[in-house]
């Protein structure tokens, strides 16, 4: 992991996540999945860019099954934007830096 998106469990996503009184993405992932590892550099950019404007965390859902279940996590990688402790977006599958960009921006 990178410095900037930060780890998440379920036993911290109520706080980290919704909780937050930024903008959080979320992404989860897992350790064998090649599409996950390949937008990973997409997601910690993402993270440095909107330092101190929103939150972003990485949750493997191989570790943490509690809150994958809860939204309905069906295929990795997946993106949710939550705000106000409620999901606002989900994106699903590789996608490029600009898409989580965009995702985020418009709730900062």
């Amino acid at each position: 992991m990178g410095d900037f998106a930060k780890p998440v469990t379920d036993s911290s996503f109520e706080t980290d996540v919704l909780g937050s009184d930024k903008p959080v993405l979320v992404d989860f992932w897992a350790e064998w999945c090649g599409p996950c590892r390949m937008i990973a550099p997409s997601v910690e950019a993402a993270a440095e860019d909107f330092e101190g404007k929103a939150s972003v965390y990485k949750m493997n859902v191989d570790e943490n099954m509690n809150v994958p279940q809860r939204f309905g996590i069906r295929g990795i990688p997946t993106l949710i934007l939550f705000k106000g402790g409620q999901e606002q977006e989900r994106i699903v599958g590789a996608v490029s830096r600009e898409a989580i960009t965009k995702v985020i921006e418009k709730y900062v």
